[in-house]
Formats: structure tokens, C-alpha cells, sequence
């Protein structure tokens, strides 16, 4: 029997594919100066990234309600889902898998949460490995889940350190560059982890290091560019991998405004890739 699959918004996946594969997404939480925000509604991703640099108080997120996650178990399994699969952001770094567990708790043992270890499309391609998989079953979606994640790479430059710091959130990776919070430290998020990998001074730099790390990792089936309020930067990076790279890249590319629940951790302008091998 077909499982049904429930995420949260910090996926990133572009609205047509939850409707093609039937997704419940929960919405993560977003606080500006104390008004409550479900993510996706009451403020585009494009003016958040304008006014964040203008903000007086950072802007902060929280996980969706438990009683949200039981919800959807519910209406999923009354329509007749023999099973659950709840995958989530990486629970190192969100509490959003902690509350889907304790909502899991009471379905016995028809809701399996999955920790993605990672976030944005790498959290989204293996809900979208899952969804595929899932006409097979059960176990097959979960091994489709796994398989994705193996062959996994995210990697982004942040603008600034600014953002990370007055989040509160600032990777213990992130620590080594101390009080330099001009420098564009590069990142790879791996098995839930955040690691530094490096830091530019300009972004030309770290566009060519950006790229670099590209070339070494494919070719790959899933791509999808990652921007923080930075279209024009990141359609160039595109446009710069396909010139040098284009036997690596799969057929559809998705272009991903990230979502303003990592974005205020992050800040803008930042730019990144996530990228399943093939």
C-alpha cells in the first residue's frame, strides 16, 4: 500500500511538484518583531530578503505545533494511507523533527519520521525520491530515501557572517573566522552538519569556488540552485556551470528562492547548490 509522505516547508519544493506528488508540507513558523508568520504566507521570499537587512529585531523561527504534525498523520491515514512517512529538516539543526516525533508517539507504530540531515533541496529531493518510490511501497520509499541522501552534496557562500551571528544559531564551524563578519565563509552541509570549507573576501572568488566544488562532484541527476534573495547571482552561476560543465547536469534544474525560515539565519545574497550524483 502507498505511504503517505508529510514534510515540512523548509524544503523548498516549487508548489507544482507537492501537488503532482500529493505532499503534506507543514509550514515552519516565522517571527518578525513578534508577529507570527506560516511560512509561505503574509510576506514574499523576495520582500523578506529586501527589508531583512532593515529589520530592528532579527527576525526568528520556530517548528510547526505537535498538534500540527498529528493532523496531518490523521488525514492521511483516514484516507486510507496504510502508512506514514514524515520527513524532516536536520534535526541538529531545527527542533521540527523533535515535534513530528512527539506527534508520531501516538500513532503506534504507522508514522515513521525521518531525520534528512540537511535542509532546503536536500531536505526536498529526498522527499522527491520518497514520493516516486512510494507507488512501490513502504520500504521502498525509505531505501529511495536513503539511496539520495548517500549521494548528496549542498554546499553554499554566505554574503556575510552578520546574519549567523545575530540569529544566535552560528555553527560551531563558523566560530574559527571569530569577528570577521566580512569574510564569505563557504559551507557544506553534510550528515547534518555544518562544515567550513573555506572563506572568500570578494564574491567573484566565491562564485569561482562555488563553481569549482560544482565541477569536482558530478555528473548528477537532481540540481537545484539556491539563492537568498540573489536571482541575478545565482542565473549567472547557472549560466556559468552550463558553458563549462553541461555534461554533468541533469535535464530539469530548479532555480530556488530559499525559504525565509533559513534565510534569517543566513542573511542574503548568499548563493549555494544541492546536487544528488547520479
Amino acid at each position: 500500500m502507498k505511504p503517505g509522505i508529510v514534510t515540512d516547508s523548509t524544503c523548498d519544493l516549487p508548489v507544482q511538484l507537492i501537488e503532482l506528488h500529493q505532499l503534506e508540507v507543514i509550514p515552519s513558523i516565522l517571527v518578525i518583531d513578534g508577529k507570527e508568520y506560516a511560512d509561505g504566507t503574509g510576506i514574499s521570499r523576495q520582500e523578506f530578503y529586501a527589508r531583512l537587512p532593515e529589520f530592528k529585531n532579527p527576525p526568528t523561527t520556530a517548528a510547526p505545533s505537535i498538534g500540527e504534525f498529528g493532523a496531518r498523520y490523521d488525514r492521511l491515514l483516514e484516507q486510507g494511507c496504510g502508512h506514514v512517512i514524515s520527513i524532516h529538516a536536520a534535526e541538529a539543526l531545527t527542533a521540527i523533527g523533535a515535534a513530528a516525533r512527539q506527534a508520531a508517539a501516538d500513532f503506534d507504530s504507522r508514522v515513521t519520521v525521518v531525520d534528512s540531515q540537511s535542509l532546503s533541496l536536500g531536505l526536498g529531493f529526498q522527499v522527491l525520491a520518497a514520493a516516486e518510490a512510494a507507488e512501490s511501497g513502504l520500504e521502498a520509499a525509505l531505501e529511495a530515501i536513503e539511496s539520495t541522501r548517500r549521494r548528496l552534496h549542498v554546499f553554499a557562500v554566505l554574503d556575510t557572517l552578520r546574519y549567523a551571528r545575530r540569529s544566535g544559531r552560528i555553527p560551531a564551524a563558523l566560530t574559527i573566522f571569530g569577528g570577521l563578519l566580512n569574510v564569505k565563509p563557504m559551507i557544506e552541509l553534510s550528515d547534518g552538519d555544518v562544515k567550513s570549507i573555506g572563506a572568500l573576501r570578494t564574491t567573484g572568488k566565491a562564485n569561482e569556488r562555488m563553481a569549482a566544488f560544482f565541477h569536482s562532484g558530478g555528473p548528477f541527476e537532481r540540481l537545484a540552485i539556491l539563492h537568498t534573495g540573489a536571482e541575478a547571482r545565482a542565473r549567472e552561476f547557472l549560466a556559468r556551470i552550463m558553458r563549462e560543465s553541461s555534461r554533468l547536469l541533469p535535464r530539469d534544474i530548479l532555480m530556488v528562492n530559499v525559504t525565509p525560515v533559513i534565510g534569517a539565519h543566513v542573511g542574503p545574497n548568499g548563493l549555494g547548490f544541492a546536487a544528488v550524483r547520479a
